[in-house]
């Protein structure tokens, strides 16, 4: 069975992740301080957790012992943040970048080495709408977030030759523990001002990933899975 990588594997978006493709893949999942959904994950999936904290330079290295069979990897973990820019510290920056945008080029450099070798393999990396378009008062989030979309389209070309898809996936507001610091009102009118009058699911973004990864004629794009909210 082939091996995949998902990052952030007790989240929402990572638990539908694990839920989709421990279905045909040896799932191999990241988790930082949820050991009970890591537990849970692993005795109903029979996916493999991995305790790291995806902020620290070197954590990539955790996952060294799978990445040489990888062929599917999803760089899903993130962190958020709401604050002014002038408020921003430098601490609050550097741990921005690292988890949202570091972490995954340097784990993604580690697996597709294996990739490279076996001329195949898929990459799909979880940005966000406001990767995209950008969000005030998210200025550090919409700036890592829109990294990851660029190293998503220059890795595509660079890899494409050796058969290796890069895509990305930007999600509008997930109904996830991700958007609790919002208030009843602001998340009512996040709805209002989303077409399909919801909030997205994290199978929504898992449903995509499975696109993706079926896909073999598809490389270097940014879905939005957002319920046309722009």
């Amino acid at each position: 069975m082939n091996t995949a990588i998902i990052t952030g594997g007790t989240g929402a978006i990572g638990t539908a992740l694990v839920e989709e493709f421990a279905k045909d893949y040896c799932v191999i999942f990241t988790y930082r301080t949820n050991a009970q959904t890591a537990e849970e994950l692993r005795d109903r999936y029979g996916a493999v957790p991995v305790k790291c904290d995806l902020a620290e330079p070197d954590a990539y290295k955790a996952l060294e012992p799978y990445s040489g069979n990888c062929g599917l990897l999803i760089n899903n973990a993130g962190i958020s943040q709401i604050k002014l820019f002038g408020d921003t510290t430098d601490e609050d920056w550097a741990a921005m970048t690292a988890v949202n945008y570091t972490s995954p080029a340097l784990l993604t450099r580690e697996v597709t080495r294996g990739m490279i070798r076996r001329h195949s393999g898929c990459v799909i990396n979880i940005s966000s709408v406001w990767g995209v378009h950008g969000a005030s008062c998210e200025v550090a989030y919409s700036a890592a977030k829109a990294g990851l979309i660029g190293f998503t389209k220059a890795l595509a070309k660079e890899l494409g030759p050796s058969g290796i898809r890069v895509n990305c996936i930007a999600p509008g507001v997930i109904d996830s523990p991700m958007n609790g610091h919002l208030s009843d009102g602001e998340m009512r009118e996040l709805i209002d001002s989303t077409p399909l009058m919801r909030l997205g699911k994290p199978a929504d973004v898992a449903h995509a990933a499975r696109f993706f990864e079926q896909n073999g004629f598809t490389t270097g794009q940014v879905l939005g899975v957002d319920g046309g909210f722009y």
